[in-house]
């Protein structure tokens, strides 16, 4: 008869309850884990869409003075004829300009925000890992 290992001595004089307790600690901490990592995906998650969603109020802004703009050099230009009018017309395609960079800049931005994907991942893999416990007993 061979001497039983370290793990096998352990199994033996540990009861259930004590199994029991420790699983319970265990998954305790892995959901304290899962916690704080959705924590910092949402985190990332919320920087970005800030950022994008003010880019696109920009866009708004610039797109609001273009819309200003136009239409103070159609008056103007429509009042004289000529001159002073095509002034305007610059700043606003200007302002035009500007809005869609603003825009793409915060559409790519938005584009980027992919939620919390490693947490959804590994959310997935407890259930099956309990499977895999309860099917080796």
């Amino acid at each position: 008869m061979t001497d039983p290992t370290p793990s096998e001595a352990k199994a033996a004089s540990t009861s259930i309850g004590d199994l029991l307790g420790e699983v319970s600690r265990d998954i305790s901490t892995l959901m304290r884990q899962e916690v704080v990592l959705a924590k910092a995906e949402l985190k990332e998650s919320a920087t970005k869409s800030a950022k994008g969603a003010g880019l696109m109020g920009a866009a708004g802004y610039g797109a609001l003075m273009a819309v200003f703009f136009l239409s103070v050099a159609l008056w103007w230009a429509l009042g004289t004829l000529m001159g002073g009018g095509w002034s305007g017309v610059v700043v606003a395609v200007l302002w035009a300009l500007i809005a869609l960079i603003l825009f793409l800049v915060g559409r790519s931005q938005i584009k980027q925000v992919k939620g919390i994907p490693q947490t959804v991942d590994t959310l997935k893999e407890i259930p099956e890992t309990l499977k895999r416990n309860e099917e080796n007993r």
